[in-house]
């Protein structure tokens, strides 16, 4: 089965770590890189064709994967002469198959990619997101009035909303590349709104279990600690 990481990006959210070394070769627990725990599970679960979207310190990420021979993957890369966003780095990739995992490089998760893209491929899908359910916090007291005739019947202070969030973890048809303007910046936001409009079949696949992107500092020390705490359970190796 085959999947594509984007690990292009410059992760200037997390400088300045990442001024030295690119957000996917950020250590988890003091053991090792984000991609590499991604690589392993991928292994696991029986993604061994391996597509690798770099643009930020390209040359890094390459030196240290190779040709994936170490994790007893084929691994390739797909080179961004500039960068393409979320979305845009598939539409240089010239060998995807009908359907494929895409998944971004940060991504600490304890989701079954494998049961994850069967359920994708069950369903007939073009389009499988996999979602994790995240509070926010509204930082104001939150009026609720009468549009009519702004008659006011609650106040909420700083409410707690529940919201479906998407992973950063998709399983995709070819067929919706194909349309896509070609080595241009295009984010998965666009790609949502245009496949809507264009009523292609997008399935949510909710996850309840472990999700963290290591894309914020914060987020990034919290994904040491759990993954030093929790270590067996997000691995699953």
């Amino acid at each position: 089965m085959r999947a594509i990481i984007l690990a292009g990006g410059k992760g200037t959210r997390l400088r300045p770590y990442t001024y030295s070394l690119p957000k996917p070769l950020m250590p988890i627990g003091e053991e090792m890189p984000i991609l590499e725990i991604i690589l392993k599970q991928l292994k696991k679960y029986g993604f061994n064709d391996i597509t690798i979207g770099v643009n930020y310190m390209a040359k890094m990420i390459q030196a240290f994967f190779g040709d994936g021979s170490e994790y007893d993957l084929s691994i390739k890369y797909s080179l961004e002469k500039k960068p393409l966003s979320t979305i845009g780095p598939l539409t240089i990739i010239k060998d995807l198959p009908e359907n494929f995992l895409v998944m971004n490089g940060d991504i600490l998760t304890d989701l079954s990619f494998k049961e994850f893209f069967r359920w994708h491929l069950q369903n007939g899908n073009d389009i499988t997101v996999a979602t994790f359910k995240r509070k926010s916090k509204i930082n104001f007291g939150v009026i609720k009035y009468n549009n009519k005739n702004n008659q006011v019947y609650e106040f909420v202070e700083k409410p707690l909303y529940d919201l479906d969030v998407s992973m950063g973890i998709y399983a995709l048809n070819r067929n919706i590349i194909k349309d896509l303007p070609r080595n241009e910046p295009y984010g998965f936001d666009q790609l949502m709104i245009d496949s809507i409009k264009k009523g292609y079949n997008i399935k949510a696949y909710p996850h309840d279990s472990y999700w963290l992107d290591i894309g914020r500092n914060d987020d990034y020390q919290t994904a040491n600690e759990d993954f030093i705490q929790n270590r067996e359970k997000i691995l699953n190796l």
